[in-house]
């Protein structure tokens, strides 16, 4: 796996200098049941300040994260992508490449220190690697893709079959600035079986998301 980091830590930064594929990026479709999911409609957010902006499905809600599993986000642009209807979030953290990181740990009594750290660019990767990989012992299929969108948003979609507990994964850089990772939670215990149908029609708003997902020309580090 080390060896397959190292190789996509080249592919990618070799990718941002080359034309890969300025087409829409759709990931492979798979058949689900008949079950009544509403219109595919989009709106745009691109809130002021934000490093980075996105269509996201009207019936879902895009708000600010303010803990991520017993920590505290390290930057003010971390967003939840809320489905309350499919009691669904797919978590948006957020990176500035090179910038300095403030880290909640939480020690053995609760309570939490504070770690100031540095966003390495092959140590975020090797990161969406390692957090994908947590899922290994109880998945029973993992594939990735790597992609290049129209708006020259380069990044890798992970997906896992069986009772993961997040079957969708992907991050988004371009190599110098920004890098952003996205899971999708559920919140109810994994059953592959009734949340396919769910996963794969929110597997399409992933795909838009990442299709019409910009950076911006400001950097925040």
């Amino acid at each position: 796996m080390k060896l397959k980091q190292e190789y996509f830590f080249i592919l990618i930064t070799t990718a941002i200098f080359i034309v890969a594929c300025n087409s829409t990026y759709t990931s492979k479709k798979t058949g689900f049941f008949k079950i009544d999911f509403p219109e595919k409609k989009y709106q745009r957010f691109d809130e002021p300040g934000m490093p980075y902006s996105f269509e996201y499905p009207l019936y879902a809600k895009v708000i600010k994260d303010s803990t991520y599993f017993d920590a505290n986000p390290e930057n003010d642009y971390w967003r939840n992508i809320d489905f309350t209807q499919f009691n669904a979030k797919i978590f948006l953290s957020y990176k500035a490449v090179g910038g300095k990181a403030l880290f909640k740990i939480r020690k053995a009594d609760g309570s939490y220190r504070d770690s100031l750290g540095t966003n390495m660019y092959d140590k975020m990767i090797n990161d969406a690697f390692t957090l994908t990989n947590k899922n290994d012992d109880i998945a029973t299929s993992k594939k990735d893709s790597l992609f290049k969108t129209a708006n020259n948003i380069s990044g890798l979609l992970f997906k896992l079959g069986g009772n993961a507990a997040t079957q969708r994964q992907f991050f988004m850089t371009d190599t110098t600035q920004n890098f952003i990772r996205g899971a999708l939670y559920f919140y109810a215990t994994p059953n592959a079986d009734s949340v396919r149908p769910v996963i794969d029609f929110l597997q399409v708003d992933i795909d838009h998301i990442i299709n019409t997902f910009k950076w911006k020309s400001q950097s925040h580090q």
